[in-house]
């Protein structure tokens, strides 16, 4: 088998297991009230997907309905936070859309974690939620395999195209309401956890 069959094969079985983790997730996030936890107007009955760069992969789109924050980088890249929600199972899920509103290409290099046991793609897996009263830095959770619960594949994002954005960290204390969203090279945004 050739290095490059190989590598698509390690990317299609590392994708099945990121899907497989969703999928799990999102079936024990239920509230056992008969209605799988849905309540009307909350958005959970939302089924439409985008599809990745990166072999297809599916992610959660961004209800864009409602915006919570917004950051605006260098080149004309500008990401509009639409929520910031806990989960039963102890996570925070942050949904976003990334804009390039400048003239070039924009990759996402930068956004990507420094960790070298992380898999080195253009994704949001140096993002990180901040808890400054308590002093605390939560990082964007990991599989076993090294990917991150996040948006991966940002890469060759054109001029005037948007793209939804998803990273997953461990919830913070229920207490904290507030927190600040960061990305490496954007300014950071102050933000309230829902749920």
């Amino acid at each position: 088998m050739s290095i490059r069959h190989t590598t698509k094969a390690r990317r299609g079985a590392a994708a099945t297991a990121l899907a497989a983790a969703l999928a799990l997730a999102v079936a024990g996030c239920g509230s056992g009230d008969g209605d799988g936890g849905k309540k009307p107007g909350d958005g959970a009955d939302r089924t439409s997907t985008a599809a990745k760069d990166d072999g297809g992969e599916q992610e959660p789109a961004a209800d864009s309905s409602k915006t919570i924050g917004e950051m605006k980088g260098p080149g004309g890249i500008v990401v509009t936070l639409h929520s910031a929600e806990r989960d039963d199972g102890g996570f925070v899920t942050v949904n976003a859309t990334v804009t390039n509103h400048g003239s070039q290409l924009f990759t996402a290099f930068a956004w990507r974690s420094k960790e070298t046991d992380v898999k080195p793609n253009p994704s949001l897996s140096g993002a990180s939620l901040i808890d400054e009263k308590g002093k605390k830095r939560y990082l964007v959770l990991r599989d076993t395999d090294g990917q991150c619960l996040c948006t991966t594949g940002l890469s060759g994002i054109k001029p005037n195209e948007s793209r939804p954005l998803f990273a997953q960290f461990p919830a913070p204390p229920k207490n904290v309401t507030e927190v600040d969203f960061q990305i490496p090279t954007m300014p950071s945004v102050n933000i309230t956890l829902s749920g």
